[in-house]
């Protein structure tokens, strides 16, 4: 049940206490997205003071992406770029957090709970365990061999794009990567896909039907929401980029939405009354309103 949200950027969002429980220490987060059904939740955790937690397991899938100083997990340091991933059910070990560091927080299927313990809940799978990735010593690879879509379902790979692959589901194909538009980068069509696709940009600006994007700047898009006509700054475009299954690109030439209906006491033979605007996502003030919201 999570909203659709394209745009908001972090910095205009209040701050929350933080929902890792189970820790010792103060750090707060900015809700990105908030599944208020299941408890799923994107955010940014700001850690006020060092923080500790004993090694357990949480009911969500749980990631964590370093955006700035310092995270132990178990006898693994993590610093910008650092990456850890648990499915539910799967022991995440002893973790350490240096004070200020950021973090963007991921709970999928579930809600803030944790239990102390070390070891695995019996209903994981032989293929759950726990990932850790250090992005800033993988290589990115062209969008032609290393990219999780299936262009068999629909579309073709678009040069220009580059990925560093950090989580990937073997049953369900959800996955988290970072991805890389070059400068200049452009795809014109709108697209829809059969999942839901989520972003945090980490560098560069972009622009797109939906507005611009600079670092900070968030959506999460519910599957088959159509967008596009895409292109990046002169110093290319980095985001961290989720999707809940496999990433099939369906296009869209000449995409226009229109209303329809017959005004019974609005227009122009009514000074002072205002047309109805079609349906729009969240957006927060600093991205501003859509310049068309009728081209989706």
């Amino acid at each position: 049940m999570r909203p659709h949200v394209e745009m908001v950027d972090e910095k205009d969002l209040i701050w929350h206490p933080s929902e890792l429980v189970g820790g010792k220490g103060s750090a707060r987060q900015r809700h990105l997205s908030y599944d208020e059904e299941d408890g799923s939740v994107s955010a940014k955790v700001l850690f006020d003071t060092n923080w500790t937690r004993p090694a357990g397991v949480h009911v969500a899938q749980t990631e964590w992406y370093v955006l700035s100083g310092e995270v132990k997990i178990g006898d693994e340091v993590l610093t910008e770029g650092g990456y850890w991933c648990t499915p539910p059910g799967v022991v995440c070990p002893a973790l350490s957090v240096k004070a200020g560091s950021e973090i963007l927080y991921f709970r999928e299927f579930g809600d803030w709970q944790f239990e102390e313990c070390v070891q695995n809940k019996d209903f994981v799978r032989e293929d759950q365990e726990l990932v850790i990735k250090h992005s800033n010593l993988m290589e990115w690879i062209p969008v032609e061999i290393g990219s999780p879509m299936d262009f068999s379902a629909g579309g073709t790979p678009v040069p220009g794009l580059f990925i560093k692959l950090l989580f990937r589901d073997k049953k369900t194909d959800f996955y988290t990567r970072l991805i890389r538009a070059k400068p200049g980068w452009v795809e014109h069509p709108l697209a829809h896909h059969p999942v839901y696709e989520e972003a945090y940009t980490l560098q560069g600006s972009f622009e797109f039907n939906f507005g611009q994007q600079w670092p900070g700047v968030y959506f999460f898009r519910p599957a088959l929401v159509r967008h596009g006509d895409f292109v990046s700054g002169p110093e290319g475009t980095t985001w961290l980029l989720r999707c809940d299954g496999r990433l099939v690109d369906w296009y869209t030439d000449n995409a226009k939405m229109e209303m329809h209906g017959d005004p019974v006491n609005w227009g122009p033979a009514y000074p002072g009354t205002q047309a109805p605007v079609p349906l729009q996502p969240v957006r927060s003030r600093s991205v501003g309103p859509m310049k068309d919201p009728y081209y989706t």
